[in-house]
């Protein structure tokens, strides 16, 4: 099967030299995009003081684990390590807390746009 993914990997690199012409790449700067004034996200909505609110939310285990990896910057074996837990385990409690942090903050934006419209 070795050969098979030789073959294939071999085409598409022939294919692309003889096409690459046909492929327009623009250059960085001359492309941007303005975001407008009224895009604006849950989290741009909301003060310091909501966003911690919803992180101590958290189960102390799923917060211990999002701060380790997310503000402080450790990887996971470096978090199993501290909390002799597995690798998995870690990755699977911040997969875990950012789930619970994105319903939290649908939850919390669902509250903001009923009271924006209630104004």
């Amino acid at each position: 099967m070795a050969w098979m993914k030789s073959i294939m990997v071999h085409t598409a690199i022939d294919h692309y030299r003889k096409r690459k012409h046909d492929y327009l790449i623009n250059d960085i700067e001359e492309t941007h995009y303005e975001m407008s004034d009224n895009a604006e996200s849950a989290i741009d909505a909301m003060t310091y003081k909501e966003i911690m609110a919803i992180l101590q939310k958290l189960s102390p285990v799923y917060r211990t684990v999002f701060n380790l990896y997310v503000i402080d910057g450790y990887k996971h074996e470096e978090i199993a390590e501290q909390l002799n837990i597995s690798v998995g385990t870690s990755k699977s409690n911040l997969s875990k807390a950012r789930a619970n942090i994105q319903k939290m903050l649908k939850e919390s934006n669902l509250k903001l746009y009923e009271q924006r419209r209630a104004v």
